[in-house]
């Protein structure tokens, strides 16, 4: 159900997806931590959160676990379809339920409910509330020069204006990712002996002979937030798979549905803060001015280049998903299999959409950041520190006290 409110809910971007699913797995991990002697709750640890007090008692852990999330994604996406998740909230209340204890099953639904409204209300001060009906400034102003970022004719949007330029300056949910320096960026230049002027000939050079494959791989890890519940989505799913595959108990499920949702929502406040810092010029418009006239396969997304999203919060994911379910644990991801893809040309494309098998989540995440080179829309150097950089942040993620 969320990512179907992602996919569905109109404006949807990767930067307030990222941070809903933040929300949404700190709600799911808190309204059953004290089911669980073996975690601990994370009151205390992040920066401003309060959270109700907690009472000792009987509870329906699914039922306090569905409420909270049920309360929450409603608060996040006002404009979501409300009677699709009342009525799966219905059929979990009624599958779930205590049918010897009324007073439980209502504590049980209270306490989920006021988890998320404390959650709900820390949210709203941390800089990206109601960032859906936002996505782009109309007054921001965005330089000017050969260096600097300007739209694309073949991009994923119609504005002429960046995503959410101001995105990075909102609170993480852990301090030590706010306070991780912004990575350095090599200095611009158009001298063919330049290492600014070789990785961008490199994505010039590999565009024009992708093969079949690497066309593939490039769409797969696409997910455009007009078609698909978006990068961090793409994450999340992959935690639901590992889930699904590990037959993780309750508290298991909801650690990790918390540490990838943080892990992902400050993977791209830091990607953001550093990408409106440097305001960096995608391949396109570089290669067009010094290599030759050329169009990436893939359509470019509207911000800045360095460092990758995708790099970033794939590398911020993998980290933590990792330090939960082992390195070398093998999945198959299905997320888009059998998806079908309408080109710009309104027919559709010839890709192939099987699912992809993976031997472990660094596997995947070297994949997905990798896509972002063959489709075009970013150098190596852009994958190389968006993944140094989500593995800092992951690293923070996890060094939180979760257990005991």
């Amino acid at each position: 159900m969320t990512l179907a409110v992602l996919k569905s809910t109109r404006g949807n971007s990767p930067t307030y997806a990222s941070r809903s699913l933040g929300y949404l797995g700190l709600t799911m991990y808190e309204s059953i931590v004290h089911s669980a002697s073996t975690h601990r709750s994370l009151g205390g640890q992040l920066d401003g959160l309060t959270l109700p007090a907690f009472e000792q008692g009987e509870y329906n852990w699914s039922l306090a676990l569905s409420s909270g999330q049920s309360t929450l994604i409603k608060l996040l996406y006002p404009r979501a379809n409300r009677n699709s998740i009342d009525s799966l909230f219905s059929h979990i209340e009624l599958k779930v339920s205590n049918a010897n204890s009324n007073v439980v099953n209502a504590k049980s639904i209270e306490w989920g409910n006021a988890v998320a409204l404390a959650i709900y209300e820390w949210s709203t001060t941390d800089g990206g509330h109601g960032g859906h009906s936002t996505n782009f400034d109309f007054t921001f102003t965005v330089p000017v020069g050969p260096s600097y970022w300007s739209p694309a004719g073949f991009s994923q949007s119609l504005s002429s204006l960046p995503l959410h330029p101001h995105w990075g300056k909102n609170r993480t949910f852990i301090s030590a990712n706010k306070a991780l320096a912004i990575p350095p960026m090599i200095p611009y230049s158009n001298n063919k002996t330049s290492d600014f002027y070789k990785i961008y000939k490199a994505v010039y050079d590999k565009n024009i002979t992708l093969t079949m494959a690497e066309k593939e791989t490039a769409a797969w890890w696409g997910d455009d937030p007009t078609e698909t519940f978006s990068p961090p989505g793409h994450s999340y799913q992959l935690a639901t798979i590992a889930i699904k595959k590990s037959k993780a108990n309750l508290i298991t499920a909801a650690e990790a549905y918390a540490r990838t949702g943080m892990a992902v929502a400050d993977a791209f406040i830091n990607c953001w803060k550093a990408k409106y810092t440097y305001f960096n010029l995608r391949p396109s418009k570089y290669i067009n001015a010094n290599v030759a006239l050329w169009q990436p396969y893939w359509p470019e997304p509207p911000f800045p280049a360095f460092p990758s999203g995708h790099a970033t919060q794939s590398a911020a994911a993998a980290t933590v998903m990792t330090a939960i379910f082992g390195e070398k644990f093998s999945f198959v991801d299905n997320t888009h299999k059998g998806h079908r893809r309408i080109d710009f040309e309104g027919t559709f494309s010839n890709l192939k959409y099987p699912a992809r098998s993976f031997s472990s989540f660094w596997d995947a995440a070297n994949e997905c950041a990798r896509s972002r080179f063959l489709g075009g829309i970013h150098t190596k150097y852009d994958n190389d520190i968006g993944q140094e950089e989500g593995t800092k942040i992951g690293t923070n993620v996890n060094s939180l006290m979760w257990r005991n």
